[in-house]
């Protein structure tokens, strides 16, 4: 399987869900083995979308490179993965990539725009071999063996609006589209004042986000199980960060951008930082955790 990038320049213009100023998002085509790379304006430094350029993962995933940041970057990764979009140059006029819809559906819309170009290199998927976990109680993420990509999430709150929902699926570009890319993000009304008093959610509304009140939402759902059906796609979103497809099983109780980030530094420390020997596998001590690093010919992933 080939890398892909997109074969001309988009644009598309919003307001960022925690600025709440309006910014203007261009996509071009970007050269193979490059990867996702961010820029703040034309002119800007490169800011890999790779896990050392992670600056804050709390309420969203942002990156940043010597005093430059861009924030919510996950949706529009997730848009790339999703339709197997390995590298792309991606200006943005300002900090944060727009809410849009709150969901991903406007970015796949976009690069649908854009086309697809196959380009020479090889797509490098990582295989895991042995189980990787992050967090406790139960708020926690693990990866574990597995012949493709798979998602098990289960979301379990207390708010009689949510409750808990559970899904397992293998994505598949169709499924991504259809099933995850539309699904929004969503927030409490009663944490908006704190959120806005720290500078987060200025941007928010009844149109970029499910808001969720006392007894139910404020606005209507497009699936019955939108909430958990969002975890997924940002799980995807920031999964992207490792910049190659992931073969393994990945299971998820109650987990978010700052637990979706520690799984991403987990397979890339038990990876390791140089590339290695077609069919090599490194093995941490003492927890004996490893992924395969191969550069032979793989089963192809499932694309997500």
């Amino acid at each position: 399987m080939r890398q892909q990038t997109i074969r001309k320049a988009v644009s598309l213009e919003g307001v960022g869900l925690h600025s709440g100023k309006r910014v203007k998002v261009t996509l071009s085509p970007g050269p193979a083995d490059s990867g996702i790379v961010f820029r703040a304006g034309a002119g800007g430094e490169p800011i890999p979308a790779a896990p050392e350029s992670v600056v804050d993962s709390h309420y969203a995933t942002t990156l940043g490179h010597n005093g430059s940041r861009i924030q919510t970057v996950e949706h529009l990764m997730a848009a790339a993965a999703g339709l197997s979009i390995d590298n792309l140059d991606v200006v943005v006029d300002g900090s944060e990539i727009p809410a849009m819809d709150g969901s991903a559906k406007p970015f796949v819309a976009l690069l649908a725009t854009a086309g697809r170009t196959t380009q020479g290199a090889r797509r490098r998927p990582i295989t895991i071999t042995q189980p990787l976990h992050v967090g406790g109680g139960n708020r926690w993420l693990q990866i574990v063996p597995a012949a493709q990509f798979r998602i098990s999430y289960t979301l379990d709150n207390d708010h009689p609006a949510i409750g808990m929902q559970a899904l397992s699926c293998v994505p598949t570009e169709q499924s991504f589209i259809e099933d995850y890319a539309p699904a929004r993000t969503y927030g409490f009304l009663k944490d908006l004042g704190i959120m806005r008093k720290h500078g987060l959610a200025l941007g928010g509304s009844l149109d970029n986000a499910i808001v969720v009140g006392k007894r139910g939402t404020l606005n209507g759902l497009r699936y019955r199980d939108e909430f958990v059906r969002h975890k997924v796609l940002d799980l995807i979103g920031d999964l992207a960060l490792l910049g190659r497809p992931l073969l393994g099983h990945v299971i998820a109780r109650n987990a978010g951008h700052a637990l979706n980030f520690e799984l991403v530094v987990a397979v890339q420390r038990a990876l390791g930082l140089e590339r290695r020997p077609a069919g090599a596998t490194l093995r941490l001590a003492p927890v004996r955790e490893a992924v395969s690093d191969s550069f032979t010919p793989a089963p192809a992933p499932a694309t997500i």
